[in-house]
């Protein structure tokens, strides 16, 4: 039998961003990982991801702003490598921020949708 969570039920948050695109889970958690490992290759791995989607994810978190989000370094002798720019971070943070913010908020009306939804889950 499979136990469950103390809490099933969770938010999950995106910033929409005008017509030009959006940050949620998924941009926020390559963002962590690049930050984390210093490679898109690497982030892509750790989230099970393929690399052309974390590339192409790279590209629309990029196209959000100027200067960039996510520095990358072309391979070569020396390898290749990523990092988050000093907005990048910025944009990280707040996103995070954003989220907890969002979570804490409602987390009384999410207990509350605990008690209507049915496990088990797992």
């Amino acid at each position: 039998m499979s136990k469950t969570p103390s809490h099933p039920v969770k938010i999950s948050f995106r910033i929409d961003i005008g017509d030009t695109g959006r940050i949620g889970p998924g941009k926020a958690a390559l963002m962590g990982a690049i930050y984390e490992t210093g490679s898109i290759a690497a982030a892509a791995k750790v989230l099970e991801m393929s690399y052309p989607r974390a590339l192409k994810l790279v590209d629309e978190l990029n196209a959000l702003s100027n200067p960039t989000l996510i520095l990358k370094q072309h391979g070569g002798v020396n390898r290749g490598g990523a990092e988050l720019s000093d907005i990048g971070r910025r944009v990280l943070a707040l996103y995070k921020s954003m989220y907890e913010e969002a979570d804490k908020a409602t987390e009384d009306l999410q207990n509350e949708l605990m008690t209507f939804v049915s496990g088990p889950f797992p």
